[in-house]
């Protein structure tokens, strides 16, 4: 079954979602967010589903915001408007899509990440809705776009880690392997991507024998603590935040910077770790 650019399917009570671009490295378009909603909406009504895998097709689980359309491509388009610009707009159009991510969060039954591949920028926001996270040693996580560009809309970071490791991750943007995340305590487990299918399994067979009814109350038992620590008003600033970070002073040169010379060479400038020459401080 295919919800646009996600595939979905299910046996002996697991569903696998995967987000389907891999020619753009499962990148983030317009649809994807709504198309990723509708297939947990799938799952949680599916009766014979206990438990879910969220995974991405290809080499990658999600490369985040498919920079190549949002700021390669020259003009406004939903995340970019001409100056002055409208909060509002912006924020309407975002937390659209940090609600539909959270639909993973929502879902009443349990998610697991399968991270076989780098999960970066809003990637790793999908990600960290799930759970529990299983990931490739190998594979890369993180928000680079803490730089310039971006904050992570869900918020997650600082609910996964803790206040000091979430602010390491975004006061630099690096990319830390599965390992190290694993480490920080950022995802459950890291393995060889070749083990990555087996720690799977072995999980979600542990779990899909549980009665639906006693999943669903153990997770909304721990998400309402979550819940209580006012992680909606967090998101909330989060994506407003957002915003304005395309649309700063800096912002705006990342924007016109990757129109001219391509969003993978403005990403390079930008993550280089040199001043951001659009700086006004």
């Amino acid at each position: 079954m295919k919800f646009g650019t996600v595939l979905y399917e299910a046996a002996d009570r697991v569903a696998t979602i995967t987000l389907n671009r891999p020619e753009r490295f499962n990148a983030i378009n317009e649809t994807m967010p709504d198309d990723l909603a509708a297939a947990m909406g799938h799952a949680e009504r599916e009766d014979h589903v206990h438990v879910i895998v969220l995974t991405g097709a290809g080499r990658g689980f999600c490369g985040g915001y498919d920079l190549k359309a949002f700021a390669e491509t020259a003009g406004t388009n939903p995340g970019i408007q001409e100056m002055p610009w409208d909060p509002m707009i912006d924020y309407a159009f975002m937390s659209h899509c940090t609600k539909q991510f959270m639909s993973i969060w929502r879902c009443h039954k349990p998610v697991i990440g399968r991270i076989q591949g780098d999960a970066v920028a809003g990637g790793s926001d999908i990600a960290l809705c799930c759970d529990i996270i299983l990931m490739s040693e190998s594979a890369r996580i993180g928000y680079p776009p803490a730089r310039v560009w971006g904050c992570p809309t869900t918020a997650m970071w600082v609910y996964r880690i803790g206040a000091e490791k979430a602010k390491r991750m975004l006061f630099t943007g690096d990319l830390i392997s599965g390992t190290e995340a694993e480490h920080m305590g950022l995802v459950h487990k890291a393995v060889p991507v070749t083990e990555l299918d087996t720690e799977v399994k072995k999980l979600t067979d542990r779990i899909q024998g549980v009665p639906k009814n006693q999943l669903m109350m153990m997770k909304l038992m721990v998400n309402q603590a979550y819940e209580n620590m006012g992680l909606y008003s967090t998101q909330q600033i989060a994506t407003l935040f957002d915003g304005i970070t395309r649309h700063s002073p800096e912002g705006v040169w990342f924007k016109q910077r990757a129109e001219k010379v391509g969003f993978k060479e403005a990403v390079a400038e930008r993550d280089s770790g040199d001043p951001i020459p659009g700086s006004k401080r």
